[in-house]
């Protein structure tokens, strides 16, 4: 069941009779749910009371259920909670202090009048600012909503859970705190000099969910204008992972990296990301397609070879798809030995076990290339060494960095793996002091 989205967890109280829990399960799965964690609460001598997580594929799905389990006899529902809901009361994230403040007397030194002591200096010296405020471990996540991943152009306020999503990998990842600002607007112009005007606030500028082609300009205009890291995750974030990936694809087929040929199917911000980053890299060859003729002759005038949707499909030894359209490779076209990554999110465009039927060395999906791999380590990079940019090499650093982590017969590792941020961070800051980005960056 790959499209199951839904979790519920029951509260249910069961009489202590032969066959109860039994009569639950069955129920659940005559309705095709699927049994997940189940916790003890509490033993009694006449009853229990268990905890149940099932899981759905709609929320209509979950209505059905949900309207079974009351109905059975002899089961009393103490409790229905949605654990994605549940978990989303209150927001998820909260700002705390890092210092203490137990008696008054401290107030001198956090706030009046020792701070003015601390501004007086800034304004002496503003490149103290790194060190002596938030703004050398802060990055803000600026959206407006007009391209969420699998949602579409919902608005800057539903896209409000995502960009907080984004802020809490940043904190357990990487240690950065990070703010979520939502800008409603779809003028491009006003977007970029919203961002300019709040920039000072942060170190490092993220951008995140904003449509094409608007988010080429709005990034490059950024990186004219700021002094500091600036850099559309959508795009490079994507591209970075899928980098790696493509590295320990070869590994895993015997094909080496200068020589493979790598197609990309999609040319949307994620997709010509990636094709952009895999030049750089210097693979064999690049193949790209997309609806887009312009879209394909940009490509082409850096390196890459526009070509149609079967000869990417035929020629190339690993082929990426973000298309964002369900069920576009057909079995039949998938080459025996190829790597076949398809990133399309809720649903691919090809089923990773349908396309190792039909004969894939390898294949997976969105799932497993998570940007969350690259994003938090490439910023913490940029914040320790004050680069004012995130560059291909450092981008390209980090992909081997994520490579190196995975364990063998993967091609990313997890995104929960700390040691993979901070390898990231080391590889991606090394190559910033090598390029001589380190202290470029400036406040303001």
């Amino acid at each position: 069941m790959r499209t199951t989205s839904i979790d519920t967890v029951f509260r249910v109280r069961l009489k202590h009779l032969p066959g109860q829990f039994a009569r639950l399960a069955n129920a659940l799965a005559d309705e095709g749910a699927l049994v997940g964690d189940i916790v003890t609460i509490r033993s009694g001598d006449d009853d229990t009371v268990r905890e149940v997580t099932v899981e759905t594929e709609s929320e209509e799905h979950a209505r059905r259920v949900v309207a079974r389990v009351h109905a059975l006899d002899g089961i009393e529902v103490l409790g229905v909670t949605d654990r994605v809901f549940a978990l989303h009361q209150g927001g998820k994230l909260h700002s705390t202090s890092r210092v203490a403040l137990n008696k008054l007397s401290d107030l001198r030194f956090v706030y009046t009048p020792g701070v003015a002591r601390v501004a007086k200096e800034l304004q002496r010296d503003p490149s103290r600012a790194f060190e002596l405020t938030t703004l050398g471990n802060s990055v803000g996540i600026f959206t407006n909503g007009t391209r969420v991943l699998g949602l579409g152009a919902v608005g800057p306020l539903a896209s409000l859970p995502v960009m907080e999503g984004k802020a809490v990998l940043y904190d357990v990842c990487a240690k950065i705190s990070a703010t979520p600002i939502l800008i409603d607007t779809t003028d491009v112009d006003a977007f970029i000099e919203t961002v300019v005007r709040v920039a000072p606030s942060f170190g490092g500028i993220h951008l995140e969910d904003i449509r094409i082609p608007d988010c080429y300009r709005i990034e490059d205009e950024l990186l004219r204008r700021l002094d500091k890291p600036v850099m559309h995750d959508d795009q490079h974030g994507t591209a970075t992972v899928a980098l790696a990936a493509v590295m320990n694809a070869c590994a895993i087929t015997g094909v080496a990296l200068s020589r493979a040929r790598v197609g990309q199917i999609g040319l949307g911000a994620a997709g010509s990301a990636i094709a952009r980053l895999a030049l750089s890299l210097g693979v064999g060859e690049v193949i790209v397609h997309d609806r887009s003729p312009e879209a394909m002759g940009w490509l082409a005038g850096l390196g890459a070879r526009p070509a149609d949707l079967a000869t990417v499909m035929r020629e190339a030894d690993i082929v990426i798809s973000t298309t964002g359209v369900p069920g576009l490779i057909a079995p039949a076209m998938v080459r025996r030995g190829q790597v076949i990554f398809a990133l399309s999110n809720p649903t691919p465009e090809i089923e990773p076990a349908v396309a190792l039927e039909a004969g894939a060395a390898f294949a997976s999906d969105g799932r497993s290339i998570n940007n969350a791999l690259a994003f938090p380590g490439l910023f913490r990079a940029a914040l320790d060494v004050r680069s004012r940019a995130i560059s291909p090499q450092m981008r390209i650093a980090a992909a081997r960095a994520i490579a190196a982590c995975a364990e063998k017969g993967e091609v990313v590792p997890s995104p929960l793996d700390a040691k993979v941020h901070a390898a990231v961070r080391d590889a991606a800051a090394a190559t910033a002091r090598e390029q001589g980005l380190a202290g470029t960056a400036r406040c303001g």
